[in-house]
């Protein structure tokens, strides 16, 4: 474990009062930024089993040019994680806390939310879904607000960007679960 991650536990903390809130889509609070995202990315249960793998063993994130680093291998309630985008020193870091894990059998996936240091402030789940007609369902729910100086400064700027990453989650997805 790096020093940052073993700094992010006794050190940062979460940095909005709605925890949990993406596990009810529906009802995302008010005074965020919403984000709903929602792809195919596969068909059929071993799609399904390689996709659930990929986005919670970070697989994922990584196959889509992120950097990731965390305290565990895989994705569980309390795990913190730093995910980096952008390349060398221009490389933007943002600490972050699993919250939590669907516990369901064709369900799959996490939610983490923003601790401090983190240029936005919300919540973000990434789940995979085995639907009853076989189809892998890739969905990305998040809400946030800035909570950086320069977040607010990009103002509009910000959403468009976190809905071009969820889209390129879903096409790395759409890969990673295809074999």
């Amino acid at each position: 474990m790096t020093r940052l991650l073993g700094d992010l536990a006794p050190r940062r903390t979460l940095t909005y009062r709605e925890v949990g809130a993406t596990h009810t889509p529906d009802a995302l609070p008010a005074g965020y930024h919403h984000l709903r995202h929602s792809t195919p990315v596969g068909h059929g249960p071993a799609a399904f089993r390689a996709a659930a793998e990929a986005v919670t063993t970070w697989r994922m994130h990584r196959a889509s040019g992120a950097r990731v680093r965390a305290s565990a291998d895989r994705a569980a309630p309390g795990v913190t994680l730093e995910v980096a985008l952008g390349l060398g020193p221009l490389a933007l870091g943002v600490p972050c806390r699993v919250i939590w894990l669907p516990e369901e059998e064709h369900r799959a996936g996490f939610a983490y939310g923003t601790l401090t240091g983190h240029p936005e402030c919300g919540e973000e789940s990434f789940l995979v879904e085995l639907e009853p007609d076989g189809t892998v369902r890739f969905t990305v729910t998040a809400f946030s607000r800035p909570a950086a100086w320069y977040t607010r400064l990009a103002g509009p700027l910000v959403p468009r960007l976190q809905l071009a990453y969820a889209r390129r989650l879903g096409r790395t997805l759409a890969r990673l679960a295809a074999g």
